[in-house]
């Protein structure tokens, strides 16, 4: 059988987004189940979008999410040609030639204006979807060869008429089109640079790709690069197209959306657990035969199954994902977790594996821990004598014992005890009282981070009491 091979191609324009990271991620994930090869390719040919850095961004934060490519511009096979479009526009030109010589592909000679005016002549006709017309423009040979000479011109693939372009669409099964519902569409800019559809079908030709997992948006495209395919005689990898990810309000993922962070950048810079992300984004779309959630890299891709990927759009719940975050938190190591987290040279090993202990319990990332940290460098205030019961019985067990975790737990379990309280009043007074918080982790262990000399300074307790 064919290795199997998919591909992430990118342009360099920009940082890693969700969706992106998500098709690089099904790709990945389909490519390791069967045993295969996962590609990372360039498309860098709109050179006026591309921005310094945006190579190594887009590797450096798949790498982050664990998704490592077998092959890339920096680690290239040879066999397969260049790894950035850039690289080989002397490939896309020895394929464009043939297609000239093949009468599968012509020169096109309209200028913008010259394309608006026949744009505009359709539209009087009631023909509302532009279809390039090869036969509209009538110029006389001295200006054609004027044209070629000063490159005033493009290279339109010469369509079929009337054909249709099928396939059984991995996601979503049989998908047609004719070919008269494109029109002749231009496969060389004027510029000397190729349009997409057509080198994305040379690049995956000569990367011998086999299988191509790509957003939904993707699907007005497939007609035209199977049409490349045919006449060109080449055989053409399988697609299958994701649905589209939106947020709550069932809305699509725009990146001026600024109720949540879009960019896999935002995440690695808040210190989440990667294994977290990447198990989250797995299940934008698809679900394994068991219906299980937490996966550890190695189960999702064993279970992954092309077929369980949805017909529907998926939604990006962040609470959802910060759930994820917490249960991958819980289980870092505290060493790990110690060299990431900003403690100041007061803290020493044993109070900071008691601080990561208790808080990475309930925090999704190391920037919540960092916050976290700040209340234990401040000072805290005297609270004023309110007589309450709850708070003086509490001064009187806890002054009454050595300043230990178990000993704290202990003069709460009392006060709960001699005072009849219990719950939200009980520990929401105690908290409050002893630290200036309505909300924390484990009360007894909060209270003992604080440290005794802040703690009795709050409470008003002396040393010698």
């Amino acid at each position: 059988m064919k290795e199997i091979r998919t591909r992430y191609a990118p342009s360099p324009t920009g940082y890693l987004h969700i969706g992106g990271a998500r098709t690089a991620l099904f790709n990945y994930l389909f490519a390791k189940h069967n045993n295969g090869k996962f590609i990372f390719r360039l498309e860098d040919t709109d050179v006026s979008r591309n921005v310094p850095g945006g190579e190594e961004s887009q590797l450096n934060n798949l790498a982050w999410l664990k998704i490592i490519p077998d092959e890339s511009p920096i680690n290239p096979n040879e066999k397969y040609g260049k790894y950035r479009q850039t690289e080989k526009l002397a490939r896309y030109n020895e394929i464009i030639e043939k297609m000239i010589q093949d009468k599968t592909a012509y020169i096109a000679f309209d200028s913008s204006s010259e394309l608006e005016q026949q744009r505009k002549e359709q539209e009087a006709k009631g023909i509302m979807s532009f279809r390039y017309d090869r036969n509209w423009l009538k110029i006389s040979d001295e200006e054609k060869e004027k044209r070629l000479k000063n490159k005033e011109y493009s290279i339109r693939v010469s369509l079929p008429k009337n054909k249709v372009y099928s396939w059984n669409d991995l996601v979503r099964g049989n998908i047609s089109v004719n070919t008269d519902e494109i029109g002749d569409w231009v496969i060389q800019k004027s510029d000397g640079y190729p349009t997409y559809n057509f080198a994305v079908v040379v690049d995956d030709h000569d990367m011998e790709i086999t299988h191509v997992f790509r957003g939904e948006e993707h699907i007005t495209n497939t007609p035209k690069q199977l049409a490349i395919y045919d006449l060109l005689n080449w055989e053409h990898p399988s697609f299958g197209h994701l649905t589209i990810i939106t947020n709550m309000e069932g809305k699509k993922l725009s990146k001026r959306d600024a109720s949540l962070s879009q960019f896999i950048e935002d995440y690695k810079n808040d210190g989440y657990v990667p294994d977290a992300i990447f198990n989250f984004l797995a299940l934008l779309g698809w679900t394994s035969e068991d219906a299980k959630e937490l996966m550890s890299i190695e189960e999702l891709i064993e279970k992954f199954d092309y077929r369980r990927l949805s017909k529907s759009p998926s939604k990006f719940d962040i609470n959802k994902m910060n759930w994820f975050s917490k249960q991958y938190m819980k289980k870092e190591k505290n060493e790990d977790l110690i060299q990431k987290i900003n403690f100041s040279k007061n803290h020493d090993i044993v109070w900071k594996n008691l601080f990561v202990e208790t808080y990475k319990q309930n925090c999704c990332n190391i920037k919540e821990m960092n916050e976290s940290l700040i209340i234990y460098n401040q000072e805290l205030e005297p609270i004023k004598n309110e007589n309450n019961k709850i708070i003086n019985e509490f001064i009187n067990q806890l002054k009454s014992k050595d300043f230990t975790i178990e000993n704290i737990q202990e003069a709460i379990n009392k006060t709960k005890e001699i005072t009849n309280t219990s719950g939200k009043e009980l520990f929401m007074t105690i908290r409050k009282a002893t630290t200036n918080l309505e909300h924390g982790p484990e009360l007894a262990k909060t209270i003992f981070l604080f440290g005794k000399e802040k703690i009795y300074y709050r409470l008003g307790i002396k040393h010698e009491d």
